[in-house]
């Protein structure tokens, strides 16, 4: 056996977790050496009972490595243990990192430019339309959209995330053959196929509980620079996912919302206490501009601003970019005048009017008006 091994069986055992993984490693040495002693020996590694101390010295009672890794093979899973070099050092920095991560897709993505999209499961139409507005202009400046794959913000921010061409990775509170919800297998195919990943800490066959959420939202902020909750209860699992990246110093942004409306208390409860506000994707971008990559799509405004006297027609935009910019080309206007007068919905509009402002094509206004900009 050695320590990778190890590692997974710890990990098929309940109750071992990281503390008590430390506590064993630094006792014994190593993970393998952990089950060459005995279990008088286990016992006197801090946290470690006469229990858990019998399971592990007997854990061929209670584990089985090889169906498991063969489960794993059979449904084209990666089982990355944290000996491993390609398990995320995002992940490795905070207290209680997972041991091992089941990874369905692709993982090796620039983690230090992710962000956590989380919210209510019970969504209204504000909370869906600043969802969709928000992710499509953080996938377009290439961060990755983290989520938890459960109903209401999580579904809709990687669902806004694969129609913007962009990656997004779920977190899952239960084993990868035991996906939840099931109506969102058809998303985790999608997540999979367009470049993320579907990950978890949990093993193959474990089915999710009340107690495994709560441990995946650690997971959820711990792969991330950030969280951005849309909508949230006071009491709601998005906060938290909100104190687990305050504990692992991951900034915190939340979008205000109706001071009666019980989906927004969350939210204005997390900015009353130090939370970003989020109106735009601006917002977010102003407080990681430290971070590489992040704001490398300006380079592509400059030589945009550049040209003096281009056409519109000229920019190489889609049909749709340019019947927006013809609307607004002699004067402001609103986001419901331009949806009228292009006929596209106000979400196509504000995801559309969004990648403009972004290029520095269009500007935004007082009063949510836009203007064209190129050559002012």
């Amino acid at each position: 056996m050695n320590n990778r091994e190890a590692c997974i069986i710890l990990n098929l055992l309940s109750g071992v977790g990281y503390t008590r993984f430390k506590s064993l490693v630094d006792k014994f040495g190593s993970a393998q050496e952990i089950f060459n002693v005995s279990r008088s020996e286990l016992g006197l590694a801090s946290g470690v009972g006469k229990s858990l101390s019998s399971k592990i010295a007997n854990w061929e009672k209670f584990a089985d490595l090889k169906k498991e890794l063969d489960l794993t093979e059979k449904a084209g899973v990666k089982l990355v243990t944290i000996y491993d070099d390609d398990y995320p050092e995002q992940l490795k920095e905070i207290h209680d990192p997972p041991l091992c991560l089941y990874v369905r897709g692709e993982l090796n993505c620039q983690l230090q430019n992710s962000i956590a999209v989380v919210g209510s499961r019970r969504i209204t139409s504000y909370g869906r339309e600043m969802a969709e507005f928000l992710v499509s202009g953080l996938t377009y400046s290439d961060w990755v959209i983290v989520s938890g794959l459960a109903y209401g913000i999580d579904a809709v921010a990687h669902q806004t995330a694969i129609n913007s061409n962009g990656v997004t990775i779920a977190v899952l509170g239960g084993g990868l053959a035991r996906l939840h919800p099931q109506d969102h297998i058809s998303l985790a195919r999608s997540i999979v196929e367009k470049g993320g990943a579907i990950v978890s800490e949990f093993p193959m066959q474990m089915s999710p509980t009340r107690q495994t959420f709560p441990m995946r939202n650690r997971v959820i902020s711990g792969l991330c620079s950030g969280v951005l909750v849309v909508e949230a209860g006071v009491k709601s699992g998005s906060l938290i996912t909100a104190n687990f990246a305050l504990e692992q110093g991951r900034l915190v942004f939340a979008v205000p919302g109706k001071a009666n409306a019980p989906q927004s208390r969350g939210c204005n409860s997390l900015i009353k206490e130090g939370a970003v506000l989020v109106e735009n994707v601006d917002d977010i971008m102003n407080e990681f501009e430290f971070l590489p990559n992040v704001l490398k799509r300006d380079i592509d405004c400059e030589k945009i601003k550049k040209k003096s006297g281009q056409r519109i027609d000229d920019l190489g935009l889609s049909s749709e970019e340019l019947k927006i910019l013809k609307s607004i080309e002699l004067e402001e206007k609103s986001v419901d005048l331009i949806s009228l007068e292009t006929e596209m919905s106000i979400h196509k509009v504000l995801t559309l009017l969004l990648k403009l402002e972004m290029r520095k094509i269009i500007l935004q206004l007082p009063g949510k008006r836009y203007k064209f900009s190129i050559n002012q």
